[in-house]
């Protein structure tokens, strides 16, 4: 009775031993597009913020999409956006080689291209101007923001993501690409341009002294993207202005898409003595937060200006100067983009943007598909960048407005 229940547990092991065979191949036997398949899969279970993955079966659909032969780097792209599609959340996406490398080259910069920042609107899934980059081909081509874009090269873009819509756009200096623009104005026709291509300069920060009243001088910045070099540009700005005279700003982040966290926790830094910044929660609960270390560079009163096209790094930035009464926002409700995305890089050059946390302010204010609203709202069509900071930016002048017409620079002096 012994040595058969000896057999017994014997043959027990041997089936589980061949189960396991069975279910989990040798990591050898993975085919290349295989590999690169199961590391996507790999870094977003261990990274993204939804540890529900949307409320499914992460493993079931791992499995799943190792049963297909992915013969072609193709095809196996085509399952990895599949895989990502079906989290239903459009921030958490591939990055083919030539995009990834093109995200890498804005945020250190410089590209070529066509000089538009766009965004799919949420609300349409049309894609979108958010704005034309100064002294661009497309500046110069008319195209303002809010404007729709249609087509590039007569490829609908319904059809195209986000990053395959700018990377068609994209391309070495003097070659051409067509786009067909819907403008937002009513009265405007549809309109197709051919635009030539050329090297853009990425410089993310603009400035100038200007006197709107005698004797009270106010430093305008203007800042389009937190790249890599963005607080240093920040800080040069500030200093020089400082040295001007300056006794007040207005900081303009419209039509700002974002870009890296740390650029927009190093600019804060610039403008604040003490307070939080931001905290930022994972999928684990755990909340972190980011402070003001002392080395603000000037006590001056503040006023921002902020649109529907302020988003992500920007909206880190405006939440944190109103939320600590640093700044007073002036325009209209912000985009709302609360998500915090980081990038990983594949062994062939491409690259995933996944979704690892989400952000709130420092007064605890998750303005993720909610925005931030001004202190003051001033509505206001699409200008272009000739009229930005003129009598003719209606935001503009309601900032002036408040730091002289109700003496704030007064009161602080």
């Amino acid at each position: 009775m012994r040595k058969r229940a000896f057999w017994v547990t014997l043959l027990a092991i041997f089936s589980l031993s061949l189960n396991c065979f069975a279910w989990t191949p040798n990591a050898n036997a993975f085919t290349e597009n295989q590999k690169l398949l199961l590391q996507s899969w790999r870094l977003v279970n261990q990274s993204y913020l939804d540890d529900t993955f949307n409320h499914q079966n992460w493993w079931v659909l791992r499995q799943d999409l190792l049963k297909r032969s992915l013969d072609d780097r193709e095809e196996t792209y085509d399952a990895i956006e599949e895989m990502l599609a079906t989290l239903d959340e459009p921030f958490t996406r591939l990055l083919r080689p030539e995009q990834y490398h093109n995200l890498q080259v804005s945020t250190a910069g410089e590209l070529s291209g066509v000089g538009l920042q766009i965004n799919i609107n949420p609300d349409t899934g049309n894609l979108e101007v958010v704005s034309p980059i100064e002294g661009s081909p497309a500046e110069a081509a008319g195209i303002k923001a809010r404007d729709r874009i249609l087509r590039i090269d007569d490829v609908d873009t319904t059809t195209l993501t986000l990053d395959e819509a700018a990377t068609r756009m994209r391309g070495p200096s003097g070659t051409t690409v067509s786009l067909t623009i819907l403008p937002h104005t009513k009265e405007s026709e549809m309109r197709e341009i051919e635009i030539t291509r050329n090297r853009i300069s990425l410089s993310p920060v603009t400035a100038s002294l200007n006197q709107p009243t005698p004797n009270l001088p106010i430093g305008y910045i203007r800042l389009n993207q937190f790249s890599a070099n963005a607080a240093e540009e920040m800080a040069q700005a500030i200093s020089n202005l400082e040295k001007e005279g300056a006794e007040g700003y207005i900081l303009d982040l419209r039509n700002n898409p974002g870009g890296l966290l740390q650029a927009g926790i190093e600019i804060a830094r610039l403008w604040m003595n003490q307070g939080t910044i931001v905290y930022t929660v994972n999928r684990q609960g755990v909340q972190d937060s980011f402070s003001a270390v002392g080395n603000a560079l000037t006590d001056d009163p503040l006023v921002l200006l902020v649109n529907q096209g302020t988003a992500s790094a920007s909206e880190i930035l405006a939440g944190a100067l109103k939320d600590n009464g640093r700044a007073t926002l002036v325009g209209e409700k912000t985009f709302g983009k609360g998500l915090i995305q980081s990038l990983f890089e594949l062994p062939d050059g491409a690259g995933l943007a996944i979704t690892v946390a989400k952000y709130e302010t420092p007064n605890h204010n998750d303005i993720h598909k909610l925005g931030i609203q001004p202190d003051k709202v001033v509505t206001q069509e699409p200008i272009s960048y000739r009229q930005i900071a003129t009598g003719e930016d209606l935001q503009y002048e309601a900032a002036v407005e408040l730091l002289t017409g109700n003496s704030i620079l007064a009161k602080a002096s």
